[in-house]
């Protein structure tokens, strides 16, 4: 009897453990980047692209001043953030899209320090990310509190588990009202923890997964409005703010 029951367990245990790895496989090709133009990834006379290994930069070949660093939300490839990371460069701002470890922005929200892309006085940092990228930029602003000039959070709930109330530089928050992930009752639920002053832009008929370009996410509800048109106000919210 013992040994039915060890065998049942190791069974079940394989089990459980195959499951946990076809899980993660669905989620690195769910999230994998989707319609992305490889235009958006070429140099031309006025922008030149790069294709680091820690990050996609976007430099406009006139002077700027606006640096912006964006990071990629959990699980998500990189490349699907590229078609918003080159419209803002294209509004002549530097634009790092930060490549993190294993995709997780929890691994790599310290980048932008350790590879000295904060240390030119001169320009004005803009921090931005989405989803546990949002919250991993809330993050870094909260330990570093006088490295960046403006924080954007999209499409999350965070900060969560800390408190950004006392941060002295402009906030803006930009979210769906279809977003299954960072619903607005969360996103509301967790106002207290930014300061009074920060912006809140709401973009109706908008989902999570359409903040950037990849494939449906577990958890997110069907967008009302197109990936362009949703791609679009969140641009045009982000480049208002920046250009403040």
């Amino acid at each position: 009897m013992a040994a039915k029951r060890w065998k049942l367990k190791r069974i079940l245990k394989t089990i459980w453990i195959a499951t946990g790895i076809l899980f993660t496989i669905w989620l690195f090709y769910s999230y994998e980047s989707d319609g992305v133009d490889k235009s958006f990834l070429q140099s031309n006379d006025l922008m030149n692209v790069e294709d680091a290994s820690d990050y996609y930069l976007f430099t406009p070949k006139k002077e700027f001043k606006n640096v912006v660093i964006f990071y990629p939300g959990a699980m998500v490839e990189t490349e699907a953030y590229v078609p918003l990371c080159r419209k803002l460069a294209d509004q002549n701002m530097m634009v790092y899209l930060i490549k993190m470890p294993w995709r997780l922005a929890s691994k790599g929200y310290n980048k932008p320090k350790d590879l000295h892309l904060l240390d030119d006085d001169s320009k004005t940092y803009i921090l931005a990310g989405h989803s546990q990228g949002g919250k991993m930029a809330a993050q870094f602003v909260y330990e570093n509190p006088d490295l960046i000039d403006k924080l954007i959070l999209i499409g999350t709930s965070h900060p969560r588990d800390i408190s950004l109330v006392d941060a002295q530089i402009p906030i803006l928050k930009i979210y769906g009202s279809k977003d299954g992930v960072a619903d607005e009752g969360f996103i509301m639920k967790n106002k207290s923890k930014l300061p009074k002053t920060a912006r809140f832009i709401k973009i109706e008929g908008a989902n999570h997964c359409q903040f950037g370009y990849y494939g449906f996410q577990l958890g997110d509800d069907k967008a009302t409005i197109s990936r362009e048109q949703q791609q679009k106000e969140t641009l045009n919210g982000m480049v208002s703010f920046i250009n403040e």
